[in-house]
């Protein structure tokens, strides 16, 4: 957090003096001419749309026309929706540091990202209406993703949630409290250690680039980036099925728990 492509250059730089020589492959997110990879930037946005495509798969819910909730719109939240929009799903609701919005017909995520390029946030854009921060949690949606900062989803506001699936791409947005208050209310909850896992994977990528010399082009590294994806929410869905647990946390089935 609170980093980007100058500061890894940075500490790439600091480390290499130390070594006498370059050494690209010590930290990833480096800019594109320092040895970083093509789509990092957007590549934990597009895990967590990836992801959140197959959980509503799997429960049976159409993308073409889901409407989707957004808080935090960066290079997670930002992408994510984006994603989605191009999907064909209606990004309805957004809300960052300064302000949150709702258009029930759709908001134009790429309006709204140069907008946010412009001005620093979403506050005052001109494409959705205001609503206060509070109201943001109780607008209906197909899939809300918390994209911003951790325990943003709690006991407090948690029950007046209204959404099937919570697709989390910032790291812990949801308390213990909270997510056993939307698993008991049929929420869907998709943890942050698969759902925003689209920008570890492809630092990873980066630096097997750097270790080899030899660079992928975007479209192969979001190809591979999605088969990794896919397959590692195969195995975390499975496993929840066998064990009759939530893809969240360990909850013990009503037959384990001697009902």
């Amino acid at each position: 957090m609170n980093t980007n492509e100058q500061i890894m250059a940075w500490m790439m730089d600091t480390y290499s003096m130390n070594q006498g020589q370059t050494v690209t492959g010590v930290v990833t997110g480096k800019p594109i001419a320092l040895g970083g990879s093509l789509g990092r930037k957007e590549a934990t946005g597009r895990g967590v749309f990836v992801v959140g495509t197959e959980a509503a798969r799997r429960i049976g819910m159409e993308i073409e026309g889901a409407r989707i909730a957004v808080q935090g719109f960066g290079n997670v939240g930002g992408i994510a929706a984006k994603l989605f929009q191009e999907a064909g799903a209606r990004v309805i609701a957004v809300q960052d540091h300064t302000g949150s919005l709702h258009n029930s017909k759709g908001i134009d995520t790429v309006a709204l990202l140069d907008h946010v390029a412009k001005t620093g946030g979403v506050g005052g854009f001109a494409g959705a209406d205001p609503v206060q921060g509070d109201e943001f949690w109780m607008i209906e949606s197909d899939i809300l993703i918390p994209a911003a900062l951790e325990n943003q989803i709690t006991e407090k506001n948690a029950g007046k949630i209204r959404t099937k699936i919570v697709v989390e791409g910032a790291n812990g947005p949801t308390t213990t409290a909270a997510d056993d208050i939307l698993t008991d209310k049929g929420v869907l909850v998709i943890p942050d250690v698969i759902a925003n896992a689209g920008g570890v994977t492809v630092s990873y990528f980066e630096w097997v680039q750097d270790f080899s010399s030899f660079f992928w082009t975007e479209d192969e590294i979001n190809q591979r980036l999605e088969r990794v994806m896919r397959e590692a929410f195969a195995g975390v869905w499975q496993v929840a099925s066998e064990q009759q647990v939530s893809c969240g946390r360990r909850r013990l089935s009503s037959r384990a728990r001697g009902a």
